[in-house]
């Protein structure tokens, strides 16, 4: 993680974020939402304090998220819900497999790969 690994408060809850794998900062970041060079900046949450994201998180490593509110996804056109599935999943099992990939930080988005190519 950014600050030399040390990682970072989660806003919600006030405790540390231990681990890339449990962040909702990289997990935007390797779906492409925050840029590399505003990472530092912007203030971190673990994955499960934002249940607007992390409901959409659909594999057998992560518990269920529920959400409330006008961002739950039972509010949602079905279709956008399926896609942001796809998509968050994809990233989420992206996030998970970064401690093994040996990948600098600027190729943990998706569609970059050390060779150049896309995932």
């Amino acid at each position: 993680m950014a600050k030399c690994d040390e990682g970072y408060r989660c806003e919600v809850c006030g405790r540390d974020v231990e681990a890339v794998t449990d962040s909702d900062l990289y997990l935007r970041f390797v779906l492409g939402e925050v840029p590399l060079e505003t990472l530092h900046l912007l203030p971190e949450r673990h994955l499960r304090c934002n249940p607007a994201l992390a409901q959409y998180i659909i594999d057998p490593a992560f518990a269920p998220v529920g959400c409330e509110g006008p961002f739950a996804k039972a509010e949602m056109d079905g279709q956008f819900v399926a896609a942001e599935e796809r998509r968050v999943s994809h990233g989420y099992r992206r996030l998970r497999a970064i401690p093994t990939l040996g990948l600098a930080v600027p190729e943990y988005p998706l569609g970059v790969t050390p060779d150049g190519g896309t995932d």
